[in-house]
């Protein structure tokens, strides 16, 4: 896989520290490790790698640090590798050493976290890979676990991708549904514009191009042409002309994606790279010392 930009903006201390807490609260149960605490000494100490089974994107080594840290932990995590940073099969992660016992306990929930988020950042990065060549950009959608929106587009940034909005009070977006219930394109539109302010983005979905022509003449300034064929896609781009920013969306995959970025789209939305990422497969080798 290509070199990633792997200049991100750092997750919130808080996010990171929140979900770890949280899972290893659920994992831990009432009493912590009961295995580790009944087979292994307290004064054991321990060495582990991480380590890439297969080739992806990295993305979650912050909660890494967090799980092996937590509850005063004297667990020391070395950095192999950083967010962003392509993986081939072998690569060493990040090492972690100190007690036999928290590194066991936190465990799980740290190679959780790292999988999925590396799963996603990989998906991400293929999907980037494969429209290079175009302007189109990949981005996700709200289509996220819920609890894990934040490091979910998170790792989709680590991936190369570009985030859509993070929930439903930082962007206006006029859907079907709404259409529907307002009248039509226009007095969507109308009213949106009139009661957003000036620092509120507005997108507005259509379906065919008749309208787009409606939203175009209603002033639309992000338009979404949701689940139209290539050849469609193409014709909004040149009847657009510039005119607004155009986002693809619906029947995304790996087999569509190059035709419709092909199409002139500016942004390429697509939910498959957060709810339908596969876990990479890193693992977790420890002698003990």
């Amino acid at each position: 896989m290509p070199t990633l930009d792997t200049d991100l903006p750092p997750l919130p201390a808080l996010t990171v520290e929140t979900l770890v807490q949280a899972a290893l609260a659920e994992d831990w149960g009432r009493t912590g490790d009961i295995t580790s605490q009944n087979v292994i000494p307290a004064s054991a100490k321990a060495h582990a790698v991480i380590r890439a089974r297969e080739a992806g994107i990295l993305a979650g080594l912050d909660l890494v640090d967090a799980a092996f840290s937590a509850n005063q932990s004297s667990l020391r995590v070395t950095r192999h590798k950083q967010d962003g940073d392509p993986l081939a099969p072998g690569d060493d992660v990040a090492t972690i050493e100190g007690s036999a016992r928290a590194l066991l306990a936190a465990e799980r929930v740290a190679l959780n976290y790292l999988g999925h988020m590396s799963g996603i950042a990989s998906k991400t990065a293929h999907l980037v890979g494969l429209v290079a060549h175009t302007k189109a950009q990949i981005c996700d959608t709200r289509k996220t676990t819920p609890g894990l929106r934040a490091v979910e587009k998170y790792a989709v940034r680590a991936g190369g991708g570009a985030n859509h909005r993070f929930g439903l009070d930082d962007a206006i977006m006029i859907k079907d549904n709404h259409i529907a219930v307002a009248g039509g394109i226009t007095p969507a539109l109308k009213a949106a514009q009139h009661g957003a302010g000036h620092m509120v983005a507005i997108e507005i979905e259509v379906d065919t191009l008749e309208q787009l022509d409606e939203a175009l003449a209603a002033e639309a300034r992000i338009i979404l042409l949701d689940n139209m064929a290539p050849e469609q896609l193409a014709e909004a781009v040149k009847h657009t002309n510039g005119r607004a920013v155009l986002e693809a969306s619906g029947r995304v995959s790996e087999a569509t994606v190059v035709a419709i970025a092909e199409s002139g789209v500016d942004y390429i939305s697509v939910g498959a790279i957060t709810h339908s990422a596969a876990t990479l497969d890193l693992g977790l080798d420890i002698d003990i010392s």
